[in-house]
């Protein structure tokens, strides 16, 4: 009888469906009547990258899978609420998750299907099939605009916290792109790149006053998408006139950048981390809302965002004019707002994003803690801030050791004091993949 069939439990992330994953289902469905517990974007990106596909795309593909009875949300990488909820019969999982970030999941499981007499079954892992090797695969094929466009807002909705690190070039794009740390049961990585007006300009030999222009900056934005999958956050300055906002916001989105950041300054532009040291004018909160207003009607599809950067703690006009250009910006149309500060004690960001919390509306809550840079992440998130900011860390670390090489060459007259700081010929060559399209 149909009521008689044992329940079997099978959970999967299911980003890319291959052979390994119709083995076990293949296997679940000789013992029962098969659920698959699948992974939410959330769960997901609680212990490695975010999936290509949507919960909804990864849904309907497992639902036309044969033998598959159900699909239901697994919105934690710990199996134990669906297990209590369902208590199945089996569960079945390849037996790859003895070792690495899943062996204490692994455990878990084992502990509470004692509970009601469940069994695990393993199945031997599929030789020649591995999703790492799929995904670096679609690394090396890149992603299309439209692929990348929206990943920013997904990241949004499944993570406690974006970590964003800055790309000047190719090659440190490269980096955001591929440095990753095992830590405890996760990976940790960079989720997105900040494409900074300062270290783009620095790179350039040029000040940080808008003296690159729109389409010099766009070539390093090419360079960038080349070579990486990850959402690019694009830092706009003042946006300059709000016809031409409109034409930078056009730009990016066909392009496939995520979002602009766009400051509530006007006249030359001078960088935030001066303070009040140098004169910096802020915009009327109307004429920038109006700018918001206009960049948000030239955009073509709602997963472009436009953040607005408030500058009032930069100049010291407090907190609660800070609060009032967010509602104003907001109500705009802004899909996120960054608070900036250039003080090294965090309190009134802190004390910003506490009241910021209690606006009617609020969006997500950008922050660049390169002056107050003793607060952790995990504190960040606790005020409230849903992306974090590294802004400019890549290129102040490289230019101290490309100066220390250089004096060290001209003080021997040769360049073998220095080879201990440099890498190897060999890994600079195989630090850059080559193509296979040919």
């Amino acid at each position: 009888m149909p009521g008689d069939r044992k329940c079997v439990y099978v959970a999967m992330a299911c980003d890319l469906i291959h052979p390994g994953h119709l083995n076990v289902i293949r296997r679940a469905r000789e013992l029962g009547r098969v659920i698959v517990g699948l992974l939410t974007d959330r769960a997901i990106a609680s212990y490695k990258r975010l999936p290509y596909m949507t919960y909804e795309q990864r849904k309907e593909v497992v639902e036309n899978i044969k033998g598959v009875e159900q699909v239901v949300p697994q919105d934690t990488l710990d199996y134990v609420p669906n297990l209590r909820r369902l208590k199945p019969n089996y569960v079945v999982h390849g037996d790859d998750w003895r070792e690495g970030v899943q062996k204490k999941v692994r455990q878990r499981v084992i502990e509470v299907l004692t509970e009601w007499g469940g069994q695990l079954v393993e199945v031997p892992y599929t030789d020649g099939i591995s999703s790492t090797q799929l995904h670096q695969q679609i690394k090396r094929s890149g992603v299309m605009p439209e692929q990348r466009l929206g990943h920013l807002r997904r990241l949004l909705d499944a993570k406690l916290i974006v970590r964003v690190m800055e790309a000047h070039s190719g090659l440190t794009g490269l980096l955001v792109e591929s440095v990753r740390l095992q830590a405890d049961s996760s990976v940790r990585e960079f989720d997105a790149v900040w494409l900074s007006s300062l270290t783009d300009s620095t790179n350039k030999g040029k000040p940080d006053t808008e003296a690159v222009d729109l389409t010099s900056r766009i070539r390093v934005v090419n360079e960038i998408l080349e070579v990486t999958t990850k959402p690019i956050i694009y830092d706009g300055d003042t946006g300059g006139q709000p016809q031409h906002f409109a034409f930078m916001v056009r730009t990016l989105e066909r392009l496939g950048v995520s979002a602009v950041v766009v400051e509530d300054k006007v006249g030359l532009k001078r960088n935030s981390l001066y303070g009040t040291e140098v004169f910096q004018e802020q915009a009327p909160i109307e004429d920038f809302a109006e700018k918001i207003r206009i960049g948000r009607k030239a955009g073509v599809t709602e997963e472009f965002m436009i953040v607005a950067r408030i500058e009032s703690l930069i100049l010291d006009k407090g907190i609660e004019d800070a609060l009032r250009r967010a509602e104003a910006y907001i109500h705009a149309g802004a899909g996120g707002i960054l608070i900036h500060s250039y003080k090294k004690d965090p309190t009134e960001v802190r004390e910003f994003c506490a009241l910021y919390r209690r606006l009617s509306h609020v969006v997500p809550l950008f922050a660049v803690p390169t002056s107050y840079n003793t607060v952790t992440e995990s504190e960040l998130a606790e005020w409230g801030v849903n992306v974090v900011i590294y802004a400019n860390h890549l290129l102040r670390s490289a230019y101290p050791a490309m100066l220390h090489t250089a004096r060290s060459i001209l003080e021997y007259g040769r360049s073998f004091e220095a080879d201990k700081q440099l890498m190897s010929i060999k890994d600079v060559l195989a630090l850059i993949p080559e193509g296979d399209w040919g």
